[in-house]
């Protein structure tokens, strides 16, 4: 299943903004949601919505996405990943499901295939997170990568399929009082992103607040 989320966001891009330009246009985000069940119907995919919505929260300067709702087949999985980099040309594609120890579970050796880059720190951060909530977090396998063509580059990353993983994994830990406790894997996204040729990418701080070296950081 494919579709395509058209935001606020993208239209004042379109009507208003240089899609060309490297700084300034929308980033492009791929979704891949890995399920048998789902993508064939027999339940409701959580992992795309829940998604949607913390981008939809979280990001403050303008974004496109894009969705894939596929099984958990390694071929498909590559297929997508390649589909969203090579010709929509997205900036980030976040992949949920299909991480485990089963004998399904094909994500991170399709993520891996098509990578040029791997970014081990990435993975390493989610099970640290996933570990505050939940010993079995050493099972997770995700790996996150990068993809590059002769004119593009992606970063791929892994993430659980459970809408509070999810959030986890891209916020982090906070206390009562908001204070970070542990760091998001999203923290690092947009630096990550300009440093392979990307959009310059904000965030609302409440979600999640970006890294970025002094120098790095836009004059506003």
């Amino acid at each position: 299943m494919i579709s395509r989320t058209r935001t606020m966001s993208e239209l004042s891009v379109e009507l208003g903004g240089n899609e060309d330009s490297k700084l300034d246009r929308a980033l492009r985000i791929g979704l891949v949601s890995i399920s048998d069940r789902a993508s064939a119907g027999i339940y409701q995919d959580q992992g795309l919505p829940a998604l949607q919505e913390w981008f939809g929260a979280a990001l403050s300067t303008p974004w496109i996405m894009e969705t894939r709702l596929i099984p958990d087949e390694r071929a498909a999985i590559e297929q997508a990943l390649i589909g969203l980099v090579d010709q929509a040309h997205c900036d980030l594609v976040i992949t949920t499901g299909g991480t485990g120890p089963a004998r399904r579970d094909v994500t991170p050796e399709a993520t891996l295939a098509v990578a040029t880059k791997e970014m081990p720190g990435f993975g390493e951060q989610m099970r640290q997170i996933s570990l505050k909530f939940v010993p079995t977090a050493i099972l997770s396998r995700q790996v996150a990568v990068i993809r590059e063509t002769s004119d593009h580059a992606a970063l791929i990353m892994n993430l659980p399929g459970q809408p509070k993983s999810i959030k986890e994994t891209l916020e982090g830990l906070k206390d009562a009082d908001g204070k970070q406790l542990i760091a998001g894997i999203f923290a690092a996204v947009p630096y990550c992103i300009d440093l392979i040729g990307g959009p310059y990418v904000e965030t609302h701080e409440a979600i999640c607040k970006v890294f970025r070296p002094k120098a790095a950081i836009r004059q506003k």
